[in-house]
């Protein structure tokens, strides 16, 4: 549904109301060391039932190895809130985390960076 810019939003238009702090507790922090690029998937120790239910999308989205990136895209939440809930399943132990194999070295990405400046 398209709403004007000039008129407020209001019931269903505004779409989910929840603030990210009320997920997290308040929590700002994960407890476990998250990039980007860290790999997380599911250990099957936990079942989803039994949880909240954004920790349990999580669980689902990290049935086989996903980046913490993509988690957080898909659940459409910033990248802390990602990273503190995750750290929530890795306490648990219902997820575990590692780096991937192939990250870029610094030259690749200062490199990209440089070609992308000069379009």
């Amino acid at each position: 549904m398209s709403v004007s810019p000039d008129k407020p939003w209001v019931d269903s238009e505004a779409g989910p109301l929840l603030r990210p702090y009320s997920l997290t507790n308040g929590r700002t922090k994960p407890t476990a060391t998250l990039t980007l690029q860290s790999m997380v998937r599911s250990t099957g120790r936990m079942a989803p039932d039994r949880i909240e239910p954004m920790h349990a999308k999580m669980l689902e989205l990290c049935r086989y190895a996903t980046s913490v990136a993509e988690v957080s895209a898909h659940l459409h939440q910033p990248a802390v809130v990602t990273k503190v809930l995750l750290s929530d399943l890795i306490d648990w132990g219902a997820v575990t985390t590692r780096l991937p194999d192939d990250l870029p070295d610094l030259g690749q990405l200062e490199a990209l960076l440089h070609g992308l400046q000069q379009l």
